[in-house]
């Protein structure tokens, strides 16, 4: 007498796969994030509307184009808007600024072609420091862990003397402290030491900076 009877083994096969799918499809639905729930009215912008607009014409008049013109402008036109500069900057052409307002600059600082300074939250560059073409400074993330994938802001410093490297990235909360060094391509997501040099991603310190 049977008690059971075998499948043939191609049935078998589809019956395991499609287990496994309906596993896989609602893990998937149990992880997914629902944009319609996001909402950042907690997220203090800084200034009216009306002056983000006003800046957006600015910026697009004199600081996205491409020739190397009008620093001195620039330089005003961002104190105009709410920024501290200080003397000897440098701003080469087609750089971006998300808010002036929440921009504070030191002497004597240059900011490389196309860095984009994505300040969502404080940004402040000490005496000193180095921007590289296309370097951006994030202050804005969002919460992966909540479904309304929530906006979290945290300020950037860059200190006294450091410089942040060619298409590198410097990640919302970082400081980069006085002599560090972020090398090209290379992604900040914790503080860098004292002339500390930095490399990879994450970056990590590969050797120590001595300057003569």
């Amino acid at each position: 007498m049977r008690l059971f009877t075998l499948k043939r083994p191609e049935t078998l096969c589809s019956s395991v796969v499609q287990i496994f799918m309906c596993s896989l499809c609602s893990k998937q639905l149990s992880v997914t994030q629902d944009l319609q729930s996001f909402q950042n009215k907690n997220f203090d912008r800084g200034a009216s509307k009306l002056k983000e607009l006003l800046w957006m014409i600015v910026s697009r008049l004199f600081f996205s184009h491409s020739l190397a013109l009008w620093n001195g402008s620039k330089i005003w036109w961002l104190k105009i808007f709410g920024a501290k500069v200080g003397k000897g900057v440098v701003i080469k052409p087609s750089v971006q600024i998300k808010f002036p307002w929440k921009l504070e600059v030191g002497n004597h600082v240059w900011i490389g072609e196309k860095a984009w300074i994505d300040n969502l939250a404080q940004v402040t560059i000490a005496n000193n420091v180095c921007i590289s073409q296309e370097a951006y400074l994030l202050t804005g993330n969002h919460n992966y862990k909540k479904a309304s994938f929530d906006l979290i802001t945290k300020p950037i410093v860059l200190k006294e003397g450091c410089w942040v490297g060619a298409r590198s990235v410097v990640c919302p909360g970082v400081i980069v402290k006085a002599g560090a060094v972020l090398t090209v391509g290379s992604i900040a997501t914790h503080d860098l030491e004292v002339n500390g040099i930095y490399q990879g991603n994450p970056a990590v310190k590969v050797k120590e900076r001595t300057i003569e």
